[in-house]
């Protein structure tokens, strides 16, 4: 991949240009740094466009105007979700914006709505167009509450005076339009390689946020989080930041390694063999295919993926298989087993709502995603879907009662062992021979078909594959 000649820099809520001048300085000779002002704050506050979309409009004209062969985006908060559509546009094809090798995004705005008290988005909104000494006080509180251990005066005064340069319309446009807009199915999954940072004092865009929001959009990415550090590590850490970038540009992060299960010799002799009718032969071999690293979710969005495969790690543990994206790919199918319970609506609405329960559920449980919850934790709230114990707070966005996550969970549960026993690996270790029974001749009369002709108790044939566990039951067709 080439090495980007620019990095973008896309400021956060109440930044401007100057806002990354602390980085340029300390990245000098190893990057050069293009701060773009978005509509509404430091040069550009006379300007408007302050949707997301518009806001990717005017950084896009900024590089086209530059037209580098090779370029990152550095985005901070409100700037990070504004780089997520540019990738996305990007990788879409959009002219001017092919150069795109990597994303920095620091306490990002995710594509989903943010995570953000109403409470204290309404008392942001309250000041920023009040009386002077009120803007004057309160951007001083807002810069203070939003960094780790403190900036030094000269910092400090800038961010200050920035915050009270923004045009209010722009600032409460960010509140109460661009920082709920929901980008989630828009981005989707990117593969551009993306370095995710976040302070360790960031109230509601820190590491769960990141790791649960931003995480499951990026293919190849790297989570970094900055010990005490708020939410304005570009003033408060430059030299640190610097590093990180330097680090990432020199090694990029590669997608999750997913070593498919090995199938063993004897039993892909079997599935090569005539006694397999060739239209199975075909679906076990597309079964035991890698799963893509970069699965782009259908059925569910990101974000929602990344929660089922949390569950489905807790249910069955299968090393090196993506239950989730196989089950995603279904859902879209419709090829599933014709069932349902009817207090469910349909699979994928199904799974849409009882995986943002369960998230819902767990933020009210523990104040933090399911994602980011330990193994012991996700087994308890899990547990409580099974007995229909599992506290539902409509509030944080719950969507099925206690008895439907019950009848979900237990549709997941099936889903999980189905999913895993139609991979010929998970066949040849229980040691199943059925799939022998039958080949490609239909026309001729039983007796000279391929199949059983010992049918007595553990009484196996010579072609049949030994289980890799000799413990577990026999799992023969017609036994």
């Amino acid at each position: 991949m080439s090495e980007p000649e620019l990095l973008f820099c896309l400021h956060f809520l109440g930044g401007s240009a100057r806002s990354w001048a602390p980085l340029a300085r300390a990245l000098d000779g190893t990057l050069t740094c293009v701060p773009v002002e978005l509509p509404g704050f430091g040069q550009e506050a006379g300007h408007s466009g302050f949707s997301v979309d518009a806001m990717a409009d005017h950084v896009a004209e900024a590089i086209r105007a530059r037209a580098p062969a090779a370029f990152a985006i550095a985005g901070h908060s409100m700037g990070a979700k504004v780089a997520l559509a540019l990738a996305r546009r990007s990788e879409d094809g959009a002219p001017g914006l092919e150069g795109l090798t990597d994303l920095i995004l620091i306490s990002g705005s995710p594509p989903s709505p943010e995570p953000i008290p109403e409470e204290r988005r309404s008392h942001m909104r309250s000041w920023i167009d009040a009386d002077p000494e009120t803007r004057q006080r309160e951007a001083r509180k807002f810069v203070r509450a939003n960094v780790g251990t403190g900036l030094d005066a000269e910092t400090e005064d800038r961010a200050v005076a920035d915050v009270l340069q923004a045009a209010p319309a722009a600032w409460k446009a960010w509140l109460d339009s661009g920082a709920r807009e929901d980008w989630c199915r828009r981005i989707g999954l990117l593969r551009t390689p993306a370095l995710i940072l976040a302070g360790s004092e960031d109230a509601d865009l820190g590491p769960d946020a990141q790791l649960a929001l931003t995480a499951p959009h990026l293919a190849h990415h790297r989570r970094v989080t900055v010990d005490g550090v708020g939410h304005l590590l570009p003033l408060e850490r430059p030299d640190a930041l610097a590093g990180l970038i330097r680090e990432h540009l020199g090694a990029r992060p590669a997608g999750p390694d997913r070593p498919a299960p090995t199938v063993p010799p004897a039993y892909a002799a079997l599935i090569a063999s005539e006694r397999v009718n060739g239209r199975l032969r075909g679906a076990l071999h597309a079964r035991a295919e890698p799963d893509d690293p970069a699965y782009r979710p259908e059925a569910l969005d990101p974000v929602e993926l990344a929660i089922l495969r949390a569950a489905f790690a807790r249910v069955l543990p299968a090393s090196g298989i993506d239950f989730a994206a196989r089950l995603d790919r279904r859902l879209v199918s419709g090829d599933g087993d014709g069932w349902r319970f009817s207090a469910l609506p349909p699979d994928a609405e199904a799974y849409r709502a009882a995986l943002r329960t369960l998230d819902a559920a767990a933020r009210a449980a523990q104040d933090r995603p399911f994602v980011a919850l330990d193994g012991a934790h996700q087994d308890a709230l899990l547990t409580l879907c099974a007995q229909t114990g599992l506290k539902v707070p409509d509030a944080l966005g719950g969507r099925l009662d206690a008895d439907r996550m019950r009848f979900w969970f237990e549709d997941l549960r099936a889903d999980a062992v189905r999913l895993w026993l139609g991979h010929p690996a998970a066949l040849a270790r229980i040691g199943f021979s059925g799939i022998g029974a039958g080949g490609d001749r239909p026309g001729e009369i039983a007796s000279d078909l391929p199949g059983f002709r010992e049918v007595g108790l553990d009484a196996p044939e010579a072609w049949e594959p030994e289980p890799q566990q000799g413990t577990l039951q026999r799992m023969e067709a017609g036994r």
